[in-house]
């Protein structure tokens, strides 16, 4: 990701060091006047012109001279974007080695430096010193003037951060040869620009975009993100064809019973309400609100709708489908019936294989790609199955779940184990799958295969081995192992025991194959 640093209006003057010291000194001023200048006998004032906006590199590099150069805060004034004005600049410091601060101190820094106030640099540059001079658990001192009001500094970025987040609308603008780019226009509180664009880059990765503000312009290609100069709101077209379907959302989610003008002015601030297409249908949703509120008081209760994963297995079953192919088509047009997944993940490989493996459900590269196994566990099996003889794309993998059941942690998608009445209404289409197929044998992968293919809890210490699914009026030959995923989570002394059983296992899979196709 490239960066250039976007145009403002640089400060008229340098900002000499902070006049807080350590608690106790008799020099503390709080957020008073600035100390005095130095005395005929003084060293001279450093002073150090950065860039506009939140110039993080060149702060870091001035730090690194200032340390190295032993400049203590009251001998540096730092100027943004502009001539120091009546301060006559000293000589930069040459850059020196990198300075050695707390994990929580750096992030700190990279927080506060997009801030406007234009002290930001000299309390940084406050704070690094008092650390460097012993006081390493500052930051834990909440009382302390300097850290309080950097604290308040950060506070107001991240809100910065979230409304833009929030707030930001993209409008769609055609371009020559049928492409098309996304264009939004925003006003941040502070030099946020470049700290907000890789959210929008993660969301929006698939799309062209260019976020417009006062100070500067975030444009995305699909590859990397390139800072350029301030935007006007005149280029950003007042609405395209997707903003009328967004208000008729917003207006049908919208609770009169619910309305309370204050939180949501503090929650969406009217500076950002000419930026976004649904604040024009809040004056009329307000109006209504009371006469709404009224009519729902006055309707009759209703229960609330429930999913019925019985029903809609039913009504599936009575289209009887003829054939492997359309029992899929319905499997795809069906809806989840574990929350989450993004599609369903069906069987793969030839009707009539001699062996058909059943897994639990779909992991998380197996609903990515729509395909079974393919996934750290999947690769596993398949190198067994190397191992014992077994080729791969003559046996048939399918799973008795078909959607990936997860729970959302941070940006990664944690499997949940699917419940047994979640089994259970999956189980028609895996019996209807294994008619169609026709394997001779059925090799069951884990405890929650077994209990799709028999319908009770099998402990598979006990079974794992050649068994006979009565369920199925023994029209093939069973065979229980583990599943690949439990070798996975095994600590490592134990793994290289436990795959070589597991091989074993598909070797006697193997043989009992040859048997039954002879």
């Amino acid at each position: 990701m490239t960066a250039q640093a976007p145009r403002h209006a640089p400060s008229p003057a340098p900002r000499r060091g902070p006049a807080l010291a350590r608690t106790g000194e008799a020099d503390r001023a709080g957020s008073g006047p600035e100390s005095p200048a130095p005395g005929p006998e003084s060293p001279p004032l450093r002073t150090v012109l950065l860039g506009p906006g939140a110039d993080l590199p060149g702060f870091r590099a001035a730090v690194r001279g200032l340390v190295a150069a032993g400049v203590a805060p009251e001998g540096v004034a730092f100027a943004s974007g502009a001539a120091p004005g009546l301060f006559a600049p000293a000589p930069a410091p040459a850059e020196g080695a990198a300075v050695p601060l707390p994990r929580a101190v750096a992030d700190l820094i990279a927080m506060v430096v997009p801030h406007r106030d234009p002290e930001r640099y000299a309390l940084l540059y406050g704070l690094i010193w008092r650390i460097l001079k012993g006081e390493r658990q500052l930051l834990e001192v909440g009382s302390d003037p300097l850290v309080h009001r950097l604290g308040l500094m950060r506070r107001a970025i991240q809100r910065d951060l979230h409304k833009m987040h929030a707030f930001l609308r993209f409008r769609r603008v055609p371009e020559a040869a049928g492409t098309e780019r996304f264009v939004a226009w925003f006003e941040p509180e502070h030099h946020i620009l470049e700290a907000a664009a890789p959210f929008f880059v993660e969301r929006f990765r698939a799309l062209r975009w260019t976020i417009l503000t006062p100070e500067g312009s975030a444009i995305w290609d699909g590859e990397a993100v390139r800072f350029g100069p301030p935007g006007r709101r005149e280029a950003v077209p007042p609405g395209d064809g997707f903003e009328a379907g967004w208000r008729d959302y917003y207006e049908s989610t919208f609770n009169p019973a619910r309305t309370n003008l204050r939180a949501m002015r503090a929650e969406m601030p009217k500076k950002y309400w000419h930026n976004m297409p649904e604040t024009a249908a809040i004056p009329a949703l307000i109006r209504a609100a009371g006469t709404r509120t009224a009519q729902m008081i006055e309707r009759e209760p209703q229960m609330p709708t429930k999913r019925q994963p019985v029903r809609a297995v039913a009504a599936m079953a009575d289209q009887d489908p003829a054939s492997l192919d359309a029992l899929n088509a319905l499997i795809r047009r069906s809806e989840p019936l574990v929350p989450g997944a993004t599609q369903a993940v069906l069987g793969e490989g030839p009707v009539g294989a001699t062996v058909a493996f059943v897994g639990e459900q779909p992991g998380d590269q197996e609903d990515r790609q729509g395909r079974p196994f393919v996934g750290p566990a999947g690769q596993l099996l398949s190198r067994a199955m190397a191992e014992a003889g077994l080729a791969r794309d003559r046996a048939y993998l399918t799973n008795a779940v078909k959607h990936f059941k997860f729970e959302e942690r941070g940006k990664r998608r944690i499997h949940q184990k699917p419940t047994a009445g979640e089994v259970s209404h999956y189980r028609w289409w895996l019996d209807r799958e294994l008619d169609f197929v026709g394997p001779k044998l059925v090799v069951a992968l884990g405890a929650t295969a077994v209990l799709a293919l028999t319908g009770k809890a099998v402990p598979i210490t006990r079974a794992r081995g050649p068994f006979r699914f009565e369920r199925f009026d023994n029209r093939f030959q069973g065979f229980i192992t583990v599943h690949p995923s439990y070798l996975l989570r095994l600590p490592d002394e134990a793994k290289a025991e436990a795959y070589a059983a597991f091989v074993d296992d598909l070797r006697r899979v193997e043989a009992l194959a040859q048997d039954l196709a002879s």
